[in-house]
C-alpha cells in the first residue's frame, strides 16, 4: 500500500489519511488504488464504528494530479475509476466524516460530499472548476452536489467555478459544522465519538435506509450527457483549459 494514503484504527474510529501534501493530496492513481483497499478493509472489521477521512498538509485534496495524469498515456479510465471509489465510500457500512482543514477543491470536494457528514474548518473553501477547464463533471457527481445542495446552488457552484468559503457553505447546507482552524480536530473527533457511542445496527440501518430514501436517483437515464461528458474531455477547450493551468495564465475558449 502507497505512503501517500495511510490509516489508523484507534478507540473504533478509523481514521484515514491522504498523505501528498507536496501535490496538496491530489489524487493519482496510486492513492486511489490504496483507497479503494483501505475501504475494503474497513468495511470487514467489525469493531471499527466510524471513519474519518482527513488529508495531511494546508489542503484536504485539491482534486485529480493533472499533471501526473496528462503524461501516463498508459492510465486506465480515471474517471471510472474515481467514480467507483467514491461510491465504495459512500455505501461503506460506517458512518464517514470528512474533517476538512483545508481547500475542498474539483474532485477533493466531490470526495468530501460523498462522505455521510463534513466538519470544516474556517479557514477552508469549496470549488468545482471544471467549467474553466472546459470539461463536464460525470453526472453522478453532478446528482451528487444537486442531492446535498439543491439546484439553484449547484447551479451557481457549477456556472462560476469559482471557491465558496466554509460560511457560505454552511450556509447551504453543504456542511454540517463550522469551527475555527485549531478546532478542527478535537470537533472531528467529538463528533466520531459521538456516533461511536451509538449501537452498530442502527448506524448501519440509518445509512441503508436513507440511501434508499434516494436511490430512484440512480435509475435517471444519462446515456446522453455521458456522451457530452466524454465530448467535452476531448475537445479543443478542455485541451486549452489544462495548458493554460498548467501554464498559470486565463483560458482562451472558443467553444470547440
Amino acid at each position: 500500500m502507497t505512503s501517500e494514503m495511510l490509516y489508523r484504527v484507534d478507540g473504533g474510529i478509523a481514521t484515514v489519511v491522504m498523505n501528498r501534501p507536496e501535490r496538496r493530496n491530489a489524487f493519482n492513481l496510486a492513492m486511489l488504488e490504496a483507497l479503494s483497499m483501505i475501504l475494503d478493509q474497513l468495511g470487514s472489521l467489525p469493531d471499527v464504528r466510524v471513519v474519518i477521512l482527513r488529508g495531511e498538509g494546508t489542503v484536504f485534496c485539491s482534486g485529480v494530479d493533472l499533471r501526473e495524469l496528462s503524461s501516463r498515456p498508459d492510465i486506465p479510465d480515471i474517471e471510472g475509476f474515481l467514480i467507483s471509489v467514491f461510491r465504495k465510500l459512500e455505501r461503506l457500512r460506517q458512518p464517514t466524516i470528512a474533517m476538512i482543514h483545508g481547500d475542498a477543491l474539483a474532485a477533493g470536494c466531490e470526495l468530501a460530499l460523498h462522505c455521510d457528514l463534513r466538519v470544516v474548518s474556517e479557514a477552508a473553501r469549496f470549488s468545482i472548476p471544471v467549467a474553466r477547464l472546459g470539461f463536464l463533471l460525470p453526472f453522478g457527481f453532478a446528482q451528487k452536489l444537486v442531492e446535498i445542495v439543491g439546484p439553484a446552488f449547484a447551479k451557481q457552484i457549477l456556472f462560476t467555478g469559482q471557491p465558496i468559503s466554509a460560511k457560505r457553505a454552511y450556509e447551504i447546507g453543504m456542511i454540517h459544522q463550522i469551527v475555527a482552524p485549531d478546532k478542527i480536530e478535537a470537533a472531528g473527533y467529538d463528533m466520531a465519538r459521538t456516533i461511536a457511542e451509538n449501537a452498530p445496527l442502527s448506524l448501519a440501518g440509518f445509512k441503508v435506509m436513507i440511501q434508499r430514501a434516494v436511490s430512484l436517483q440512480e435509475t435517471i437515464d444519462h446515456v446522453d450527457i455521458d456522451e457530452m461528458v466524454k465530448r467535452s474531455q476531448t475537445s479543443a477547450d478542455a485541451m486549452e483549459g489544462v495548458t493554460a493551468m498548467l501554464e498559470k495564465r486565463k483560458p482562451v475558449f472558443r467553444g470547440e
